[in-house]
């Protein structure tokens, strides 16, 4: 079955929209053929979860699931259905034999997983992310965010150094504060996209702290609290990156150029977002392309 728009809702054509290089040109084929993959599954989820599949009727009955968007639990059977497909995606790489996901994003992991020692968990953990959207729009504490961003972001740096055959535990722990750290700076950008949605991804309790009211991140500009309360996330978010940052120097050549790419997106997004003055109500703060590759020169030249 063919990957196109009707299969896989142009899931991989928002790529180039992220802060961060996805499968930038300076790697071989098939390391980006890769990390596409990954990026295609975890989008593709997302996409399930945030009710922003281009067809989601087709993609239902592709995975066999009974329902119409607009049924309560809808989002959470698509969910289902990618998990089964996710163990076909397995079953099948041990066994050509056996039953072929159905999806054509779920097919392209198939070669990954032959080839490279990745297991089902940070798979099954960014579905997770997207079941607890369901179900959870408030984060009480800091601590509840981050525990959030272990399902929906660390996962993916998990993947790529698996994939790279450079995964120890050091490199997983300055991996996951980037991961989260590249999660939390998303969540600054889209304070009014996500509300839209009925979420809200700052602390509640710093909410209080700082005075900010929902009724606050529903106006159409940042009032000084909001911009105070941005600008506290900001710093601890950029905290979490300077954690995270030596995972670079700890790994050679094409892979510590694609780690910096990465790391610099967090650092410039965050910088979009303080030239916009922590206003993250009236534009969408997106990195200047160029700075964020100055950055990503800065980074890999320093090794964090």
């Amino acid at each position: 079955m063919q990957s196109d728009s009707t299969t896989d809702g142009g899931t991989l054509g928002k790529a180039g929209a992220e802060n961060f290089p996805v499968a930038p040109g300076f790697l071989p084929a098939a390391w980006r053929a890769d990390l596409m993959a990954v990026y295609g599954f975890a989008r593709l989820v997302d996409d399930a979860g945030d009710g922003d599949l281009a067809e989601p009727e087709r993609v239902a009955a592709l995975l066999g699931v009974e329902g119409a968007p607009a049924d309560e639990g809808f989002r959470l059977a698509l969910l289902d259905g990618l998990e089964r497909d996710l163990d076909r995606a397995f079953g099948a790489a041990l066994d050509r034999r056996a039953e072929q996901p159905r999806h054509p994003l779920m097919r392209a992991l198939v070669p990954l997983i032959d080839r490279h020692p990745v297991t089902p968990e940070p798979f099954r953990r960014l579905i997770e992310a997207n079941r607890v959207d369901q179900t959870t729009f408030r984060y009480p504490t800091q601590q509840d965010l981050i525990g959030y961003c272990t399902l929906s972001a660390d996962p993916v740096g998990r993947l790529v150094l698996a994939l790279a055959g450079k995964a120890t535990p050091e490199r997983i722990a300055h991996s996951d504060a980037i991961c989260t750290g590249l999660q939390l700076a998303e969540h600054l950008q889209d304070v009014a996209e996500d509300l839209a949605r009925g979420r809200i991804y700052l602390p509640q309790r710093d909410m209080e702290r700082f005075g900010v009211t929902e009724r606050d991140l529903a106006a159409p500009t940042a009032n000084a609290r909001v911009r105070e309360l941005i600008a506290h996330q900001a710093e601890r978010t950029r905290t979490l990156l300077d954690h995270g940052a030596p995972l670079v120097g700890t790994v050679p050549g094409r892979l510590r150029l694609l780690l910096a790419g990465f790391t610099a997106g967090g650092y410039a997004a965050l910088s979009a977002i303080e030239a916009a003055g922590y206003d993250v109500l009236a534009v969408q703060a997106k990195p200047d392309k160029r700075r964020l590759a100055v950055k990503a020169a800065a980074i890999f030249a320093k090794g964090r």
